[in-house]
């Protein structure tokens, strides 16, 4: 895994010339940059109609542009659809059974003032695991307001320490949206790429978060607005018991084990014996994360209290807030079939070969770019995924995991005006437009940086 270069002889023949698939493709991008952050237009439409302008521009006959869109979309959403709709579920029954409030009070209650941010960050990555960000970060707005005032510490010093763990793990970890189209659409190992993206996450977060956070709460001095004055006991208002901090925290990481232990048994044990066939048939994605909410229905779910009822209309209310994010990532899907089918990818194959340019930094320039325009993350993943999947022929196992992470890593990049994501942030913690760049938006770009300097690290020493 030590020199990443390209090959295109194994790519299919492009569709048309260079001179008008290269145009094709930045037209398409430039036409879903344009919708999303000028006209507003919902992002699923976007890259829809980016799909048919690529096709149009590159003289793909119509009929075989909605078919290779049409395509795209199916395997993606089958692929990728039910992992984020578990996930969501899992999500969901984490919340309202209290356990992430356990698992919150918990940690911060065992920390000193010094060891604090830490904490946060802990908190963070661990909500961030099985959340969507901003359902995390809604979550831990109450609990950051509450440890700052206790603390008597800036918002921002234990504030960004949570918020970097969350973001690291919806950019880099799956099951978050992103992550699993970058795995899909690259044909990359689930297991491989959770380990090499814990790996790299982990030190990204301890400089993007408790380190990062001692010099920007000099920058940004501001104490927590009076907001959630009246909710720090809603948990005791409710009646509600909560599941133990150990059991909790086991359902949290079961899936993740399961599929750490199907990544083990790919490396260390001979395929076809009884032990490879468990472990690997357990930690196949879906059924991970299957197991994981069924459990989670009886650890977490009857581990409060919940009946029956209450446990079904918690998985039921969890689905309807995800559709318009399963829409988006099968569009996502449908526009890099449509990128694939063109030819475009031998035409960029080609450059990057002449050029020695690493994959992983073409993939990360590519991503920070759709980032910067459109200001999703999860559309920067899953179109510069798309651009770069007719490229990963000739790459190993891990290089394509490296290649995931790379990706995901340029995704996070400086978050500004055009993303949700900035005014949560700025509205939620009472600052200006300025002070949430100095806080919010800085600590993404050290994410993204972070992210792939350890990327690029774990190529050299693998």
């Amino acid at each position: 895994m030590h020199s990443i270069v390209l090959s295109a002889a194994e790519l299919s023949a492009p569709h048309a010339s260079s001179g008008r698939l290269v145009p094709a493709a930045l037209a398409g991008i430039a036409l879903i940059v344009v919708l999303i952050t000028w006209l507003k237009v919902h992002p699923f439409l976007s890259l829809t109609l980016g799909s048919l302008l690529v096709g149009a521009i590159a003289g793909l006959p119509m009929a075989d542009t909605v078919k290779s869109f049409g395509k795209g979309f199916g395997d993606t959403a089958s692929g990728v659809g039910a992992l984020i709709a578990l996930g969501a579920m899992f999500g969901k029954l984490l919340a309202d059974s209290g356990g992430a409030d356990q698992i919150v009070d918990t940690i911060v209650g065992r920390s000193g003032r010094r060891a604090l941010p830490w904490a946060m960050a802990l908190v963070g990555a661990l909500i961030g695991l099985p959340m969507f960000f901003e359902i995390g970060l809604v979550l831990l707005m109450p609990v950051i307001y509450l440890v700052a005032r206790r603390s008597g510490q800036s918002i921002i010093a234990v504030g960004i320490p949570a918020l970097a763990g969350l973001s690291a793990m919806h950019g880099l970890v799956p099951p978050h949206p992103g992550p699993l189209v970058a795995i899909d659409a690259l044909h990359a190992d689930l297991g491989v790429t959770l380990g090499l993206g814990v790996l790299v996450a982990v030190p990204t977060v301890a400089l993007a978060g408790p380190l990062l956070a001692r010099f920007a709460a000099r920058w940004v001095d501001v104490q927590p607005p009076e907001l959630f004055t009246t909710g720090e006991g809603d948990a005791e208002e409710e009646g509600k018991r909560r599941p133990s901090f150990s059991i909790t925290l086991a359902t949290v990481l079961l899936p993740v084990v399961l599929m750490l232990l199907k990544a083990f048994a790919d490396i260390v044990l001979d395929e076809g014996t009884e032990p490879y066939t468990v472990l690997d048939n357990l930690g196949t994605p879906l059924i991970a994360l299957l197991i994981a909410v069924v459990v989670a229905m009886f650890t977490l779910g009857r581990g409060a209290g919940m009946d029956r009822r209450t446990i079904t209309t918690t998985l039921e209310r969890s689905l309807p807030p995800i559709a318009g994010v399963l829409l988006i990532v099968a569009a996502g899907g449908g526009f890099k079939q449509t990128l694939v089918d063109t030819g475009i990818g031998k035409t960029i194959a080609d450059w990057v070969d002449g050029s020695g340019v690493s994959v992983l930094v073409l993939g990360w320039l590519v991503a920070v770019l759709i980032r910067l325009a459109t200001g999703s993350a999860t559309v920067a993943t899953v179109t510069a995924s798309g651009i770069l999947a007719p490229l990963v022929t000739g790459l190993s196992t891990g290089d394509t995991s490296l290649l995931v992470l790379a990706v995901g890593s340029g995704s996070l990049f400086f978050s500004h005006v055009n993303d949700a994501g900035f005014w949560l942030v700025k509205e939620y913690f009472g600052l200006s437009v300025g002070q949430t760049i100095k806080s919010w938006s800085l600590m993404e770009t050290v994410i993204s940086v972070c992210g792939l300097v350890f990327v690029l690290a774990l190529n050299i020493v693998v």
